[in-house]
């Protein structure tokens, strides 16, 4: 997705602090433990160090939020599509102080830019309803075989048996190209997700594109986790950048990101996302080794008050957004 030509209302210079305000529920409760995956993709540059307290906590860093932009899915979705930007701040606001980060209203003391994307991905398991598939299957013409030289109950048996299911059958050569074009696609999209969401962390690792791999325990891993991303999921994408740079310079240093994600089935996006966020806070502005997969732990997540004091002006030098 290319990133808007105008920066309107990006960044939100300490957008959220910790004081009372509009916000969602509190205490919202964990949705998502019913046997979906929550998946995490985090990266951070090597030469972004995070100094620590003689505690062990992290040192506080300030950030400035920036909103990346929301990425609707192919159908309606209120729990998504009514939640604007700066609630979804809020939401994110928490998690990120739990782990240091610290929103501030003092510009020239800002260290972070903490870009927001979020949405749904379209995913393609409904490959086999499609119009190209339909119109192969209504193409297919039962062919009866030859018969062999055989005799009695055994050839009669044959007769009868031939043009029922199961037996050859020959398949509109026009409607088998339109097949392989809508296969071509779906690995199109499912690529597009695979990088939007982090899998690419974990397809690498179980030969993905290696036509040659032999079937083994990478096998099904790889295959569990496409059929994860052929599913719409919820997700949410934080990229840190060096404020100063991109403020003043204009330029988009990259400091660390973190992709989450959880099936849209059975969930909502406004109650899911608290515990979402609490669970890959952990990630944040850190290296998750690849992707990690897991399932929400069991339990309630409080989200905190928050009030928002106002937008930095508008900038037209917007950080790339992720791909989708």
């Amino acid at each position: 997705m290319k990133p808007p030509s105008n920066w309107t209302r990006l960044v939100a210079a300490a957008a959220l602090l910790l004081a009372g305000a509009a916000r969602l529920p509190a205490d919202v409760p964990n949705s998502s433990n019913n046997g979906d995956i929550t998946a995490v993709a985090a990266k951070a540059a090597d030469d972004y160090v995070r100094d620590k307290l003689p505690d062990g906590r992290f040192r506080p860093e300030t950030f400035a939020f920036g909103n990346g932009g929301y990425m609707g899915g192919g159908t309606r979705d209120p729990s998504i599509d009514k939640l604007d930007f700066v609630k979804v701040a809020q939401v994110l606001a928490e998690p990120l102080s739990k782990q240091g980060y610290v929103p501030t209203r003092n510009m020239n003391a800002t260290k972070l830019l903490i870009m927001v994307y979020w949405g749904t991905t379209t995913g393609t398991h409904d490959i086999s309803d499609s119009v190209q598939y339909q119109n192969a299957e209504s193409t297919q013409v039962p062919v009866t075989p030859a018969p062999l030289p055989q005799f009695g109950a055994q050839s009669a048996l044959m007769a009868r048996n031939s043009g029922q299911p199961g037996a050859p059958q020959n398949i509109d050569p026009n409607a088998l190209v339109q097949v392989m074009m809508a296969n071509h696609q779906r690995d199109v999209s499912d690529m597009k997700n695979i990088l939007l969401l982090g899998y690419d962390e974990g397809m690498t690792d179980t030969g993905f594109g290696n036509f040659g791999i032999k079937h083994d325990a990478r096998t099904f891993v790889r295959d569990d986790l496409i059929h994860e991303v052929e599913y719409n999921r919820y997700f949410v994408v934080l990229m840190a950048y060096d404020f100063n740079l991109a403020w003043k310079e204009k330029k988009h240093k990259l400091l660390w990101e973190t992709r989450f994600s959880i099936s849209e089935r059975r969930n909502s996006f406004d109650k899911v996302l608290p515990a979402m966020a609490s669970y890959a806070s952990k990630y944040f502005g850190r290296d998750s080794n690849g992707l990690v997969r897991d399932r929400l732990p069991e339990g309630r997540v409080e989200v905190g008050s928050t009030q928002f004091v106002g937008f930095v002006p508008d900038r037209a030098d917007k950080p790339e957004a992720p791909s989708k």
